[in-house]
């Protein structure tokens, strides 16, 4: 395998998961010091991302990227939008950073989100941390319009395909996958409706499990079926409930 990286094409990572009210995204933090007053000090915070090595595609290199962050093999990905304005990177921190690191300011990025619920990450790793989506620290690069373009992509794709229950555990409550639903889409939905409509697919199954660990009457269990979607919905057919 060739670990030679091209210098200017990377892969940024938007690492998403849903946290009972709450949608957050994971960041590294980005902390560069060259005791000179001559240069500002780097402390913030950026996307996961690296660039791609020779021997790899796009969607290695955003796996690889993934793996290194939160110790996962695999994950829903989806690749949204590529980033290829020469005016991107002009930001003294961010060329500062760009030149310490020995890579190009005429960089392209390739930006993937990644989906998964928040009891599958334990992260080790004290460069990275989590933070709601709303309450955002600084950011490097233009990190922060990146997320804004995958929140706004994963919010159109949720009404036709069934990438909400990416961010659920494989057994969920329907106040789960309502507040899952009202948390992406930032509105809220009617209850009495959305159970309704809930219960009437068929490929949201009804378990004969209840929650465990809640402190007033425990809810219903349900999982969702990928064979039962794939067998019964049309292609881009409107899922939302």
């Amino acid at each position: 395998m060739d670990f030679r990286r091209i210098s200017n094409i990377s892969v940024d990572c938007v690492i998403l998961s849903f946290d009972t009210l709450s949608i957050n995204v994971l960041l590294s933090r980005r902390n560069l010091q060259m005791f000179d007053e001559q240069h500002p000090v780097v402390d913030d915070w950026i996307l996961t991302g690296d660039h791609v090595f020779k021997s790899e595609n796009l969607d290695k290199s955003a796996l690889r990227i993934f793996n290194k962050a939160t110790g996962l093999d695999n994950a829903f990905k989806n690749q949204f939008r590529t980033f290829g304005n020469p005016e991107r990177i002009k930001n003294e921190k961010d060329l500062l950073w760009i030149k310490s690191k020995g890579g190009n300011p005429h960089t392209m990025s390739v930006a993937y989100y990644f989906l998964l619920p928040s009891d599958r990450i334990s992260l080790n790793n004290k460069n990275t941390s989590w933070f709601h989506i709303k309450e955002l620290p600084s950011l490097g690069f233009d990190h922060k319009q990146i997320i804004e373009y995958a929140l706004s992509d994963l919010k159109q794709k949720v009404l036709v395909e069934p990438m909400i229950f990416e961010l659920l555990p494989d057994k969920f409550t329907l106040n789960q996958l309502q507040a899952a639903y009202e948390t992406v889409l930032d509105k809220n939905i009617d209850n009495r409706n959305f159970r309704k409509k809930a219960v009437s697919k068929t490929y949201i199954v009804p378990l004969d499990e209840k929650q465990t660990g809640a402190s007033k009457k425990p809810a219903n269990l349900y999982m969702f079926s990928r064979d039962i979607y794939n067998r019964t919905s049309k292609p881009n057919q409107i899922i939302n409930i």
